[in-house]
């Protein structure tokens, strides 16, 4: 919880939103990601997680709907690396 007037920053992996580019980078982040991290990782299970989880994690529009649905206001977001991470912004 914030006071009143206070600021919510959210800085994430999200979604592409360029078709082309979306298929070519989930289909790294899904196969080649977890393939090179049991190469090399001491830890390749948490790769395979964290590429689950930028898959699962909502999109931009989602987001910022269950944000506003939280009580904040004037959500809005921008898109950074071609929507690969995003940074939603809202007021309490």
């Amino acid at each position: 919880m914030t006071r009143p007037g206070g600021r919510l920053v959210i800085c994430e992996f999200s979604t592409p939103r360029q078709a082309a580019f979306r298929r070519v980078y989930m289909t790294y982040l899904m196969g080649s990601l977890p393939r090179v991290a049991r190469t090399v990782a001491s830890d390749p299970e948490s790769y395979v997680y964290l590429a689950e989880s930028i898959r699962d994690w909502p999109d931009q529009e989602s987001l910022a709907t269950s944000i506003g649905r939280a009580g904040w206001r004037g959500v809005e977001w921008r898109n950074l690396m071609n929507g690969i991470v995003a940074i939603h912004r809202a007021t309490a």
